[in-house]
């Protein structure tokens, strides 16, 4: 499956039909989300707290087709923490959103 720009738009219209200020307000809610749980993993200070926060951030990108970033999360599951190409990865795919 590819990377689809208005997948998150598009599975957020699906849950509530034609609401653009509803839509909008959880868009913001999931990036959010997504970046708490960066958050979380730049404070990780050991493997299991890395891992919780990768394996949320992965369930979140699952959730609403967001594709590479479900790909990048995966990616900081099988690494150690603070990984430097994964986080660099991350932020990229976080700044798609």
């Amino acid at each position: 499956m590819a990377y689809d720009p208005g997948a998150i738009d598009a599975a957020l219209a699906a849950a509530v039909g034609d609401e653009p200020l509803l839509i909008a307000e959880l868009r913001l809610a999931f990036i959010a989300s997504v970046e708490g749980a960066l958050t979380q993993m730049r404070m990780s200070t050991d493997i299991d707290a890395w891992t919780l926060a990768a394996r949320r951030m992965k369930g979140l990108a699952a959730s609403f087709g967001a594709v590479r970033l479900m790909a990048a999360a995966t990616a900081a599951i099988d690494s150690t923490p603070h990984d430097t190409e994964v986080m660099r990865r991350i932020h990229h795919e976080i700044a798609r959103l």
